[in-house]
């Protein structure tokens, strides 16, 4: 980068001016979204277990959940698609992690850009990596019989209401990947609370068939919110409680968490 222009981007205090970081932290998203060419495993985690999953819930579960695969796939598909959501969040956490093990974050707070350009810019790239695994899962639901009763409205609302909501969780993902000493565990810190949320939930079963003492939980999960809400929008039913106890627990998640991971974010950029 040139003098004259490193001088643009800076504002007062040395800081970058707003448009010139907006550029830099799209370059930081291209980077992580062109680094699935040169390591196309990044392929498996998502596509082919998005693919996977939907497969085995319809075709294992399907005839002892509601007596036919098609029946059980209109239920469950939206539930498939928001744990897929919430795991793959934490390959945020698992890449931000890498990064700074490996020292690469040291190499880019070498460079002229705006200390936020890397993070924001991976949360954005893994967010269109979201989008790719959702949009993917539902044109398999599709062929395998799925309707999308909502209509294109519908369609287009579940979706923004699941990115909105990933980009909520992205920022536990970025405070366990700052925290965490290395992947593993990581991965650990995932399975560790993502799989009792899910699978306490509404998303794979009717919240009726539960004990009483677990109902209680299950009717405050945020899971439970959010799966209800993208349902209801994919098949035109009515969600409005849904939806809006899913923006409001995206809205809690950021207030918390945001605050959190961008000071350990921080830290370790001194």
């Amino acid at each position: 980068m040139t003098g004259t222009t490193l001088t643009d981007s800076l504002g007062r205090g040395g800081r970058v001016r707003p448009l010139p970081a907006l550029r830099q932290t799209a370059t930081m998203a291209w980077r992580s979204l062109v680094s699935v060419k040169h390591n196309p495993l990044e392929l498996v985690d998502y596509s082919i277990t998005p693919i996977m999953f939907v497969f085995l819930f319809t075709y294992v579960f399907g005839g002892q959940m509601a007596g036919s695969p098609q029946e059980y796939l209109q239920y469950a598909l939206a539930g498939i698609i928001v744990q897929n959501t919430l795991f793959m969040s934490m390959y945020t956490a698992m890449s931000l992690n890498t990064d700074l093990t490996k020292g690469v974050f040291d190499r880019l707070r070498s460079l002229p850009i705006a200390r936020s350009a890397p993070l924001f810019g991976r949360i954005a790239a893994d967010l269109a990596k979201q989008l790719w695994a959702m949009l993917l899962m539902i044109a398999l639901g599709v062929v395998l019989g799925f309707e999308i009763t909502g209509g294109p409205p519908g369609f287009i609302g579940a979706a923004l209401l699941l990115l909105t909501f990933a980009a909520a969780v992205s920022w536990t993902a970025v405070l366990i990947g700052m925290v965490a000493g290395d992947p593993e565990k990581v991965q650990v810190y995932a399975f560790t609370f993502i799989f009792p949320l899910t699978f306490t939930s509404s998303a794979f079963v009717e919240v009726d068939t539960m004990p009483g003492w677990l109902q209680a939980w299950v009717e405050v999960n945020p899971v439970t919110h959010l799966s209800d809400a993208f349902r209801g929008l994919l098949l035109g039913t009515p969600a409005g409680g849904p939806i809006l106890w899913s923006l409001l627990w995206a809205a809690g998640i950021t207030a918390v968490f945001m605050p959190l991971a961008l000071r350990a974010y921080r830290s370790e950029s001194h």
